[in-house]
């Protein structure tokens, strides 16, 4: 034992090697390119500081840990974040980088695409398709515990993310990795309306938010992002082919949530006694419907401009 211990050891740090150890690195789960998973942290996380979200917390948490705890996935996870704006899709986005890679957006490991930044012109569909299963592909050889991000998807064009088709099923081959580690978060407003009337049915019936289940929405969302028009996911070969682990819904956020968020942003900047800027905050939000005024108009997504102005 002591003598195979000896040679390993002469195997990793011999720098002629350092190709091996690499392609060992690719394919084992001792040394996953800084992949340092903390999935208690993660918990922890969601239910410390997200607001209102008890389907993405109790989804996020049991999704991930399952598929972490899986030495040999049959496929990577994949998760689809539904809801209006302001309600923590990016937010647990950026949480689930963090206790994957201890630090989100600046591990090489952790890709993020914007359409508008990314794939801007229509037009370009069939070069964007070509470039992005090369720039998935490359990634995935570096780092087979890689996570790709792909944010408003409402305005990716259509057609585009079904280049990702093969990397997403139990079946496909890519060279010198194990391809089904990887996690990929798709984060759109698409479906919002089925989550909202869910939610606010919900509400004028008199009953908590919290007896809300997942089985109300996962395929009522998967039908209105499939038949969206505007939707990157529209009459996706993905869902079609029900590659999408679980649709994750967001709860639109009540004026309680959102002094939630007000509380915790103005802790963050040393100032928790300011219960009249909670109060001022929480009072100048749009709610919707106007009989009713039950939810956030914009979430907690104004919420700093507005401790900025109340200040």
């Amino acid at each position: 034992m002591l003598a195979t211990l000896f040679v390993l050891f002469l195997f990793f740090c011999n720098p002629v090697c350092c190709v091996f150890q690499k392609l060992y690195c690719t394919i084992s789960d001792s040394c996953d390119c800084d992949f340092k998973p903390n999935i208690r942290d993660l918990e922890w996380d969601l239910y410390k500081n997200v607001y209102g979200q008890h389907l993405a917390q109790d989804i996020v948490s049991e999704e991930v840990g399952r598929f972490l705890h899986n030495k040999s996935p049959s496929q990577p996870l994949v998760l689809s974040f539904h809801g209006s704006s302001g309600t923590g899709k990016t937010l647990v986005s950026s949480m689930l980088g963090n206790h994957l890679y201890g630090s989100a957006m600046s591990s090489p490991y952790v890709h993020q695409f914007v359409p508008t930044l990314h794939f801007p012109l229509p037009h370009r569909v069939k070069q964007y398709r070509e470039e992005l299963k090369d720039w998935v592909q490359g990634n995935l050889t570096e780092c087979a515990r890689s996570v790709f991000i792909f944010d408003e998807m409402e305005k990716m064009p259509p057609g585009l993310i079904d280049v990702l088709e093969p990397f997403l099923g139990p079946s496909h081959v890519v060279f010198r990795t194990n391809y089904r580690k990887a996690i990929y978060l798709f984060i759109s407003t698409a479906g919002e309306e089925v989550i909202n009337k869910v939610a606010l049915e919900n509400r004028q019936a008199g009953r908590e938010r919290e007896e809300i289940k997942l089985d109300n929405l996962q395929e009522a969302i998967a039908q209105a992002v499939y038949n969206n028009n505007t939707s990157g996911l529209f009459k996706s070969n993905i869902i079609q082919q029900k590659l999408i682990t679980r649709f994750v819904p967001f709860l639109p956020l009540s004026r309680y949530h959102v002094e939630r968020c007000v509380h915790s942003q103005l802790c963050q900047r040393g100032s928790c006694s300011r219960n009249d800027v909670v109060e001022a905050v929480g009072g100048d939000m749009n709610y919707t419907p106007a009989k009713g005024k039950y939810f956030s108009n914009t979430g907690c997504k104004t919420v700093p401009a507005k401790i900025n102005f109340f200040l």
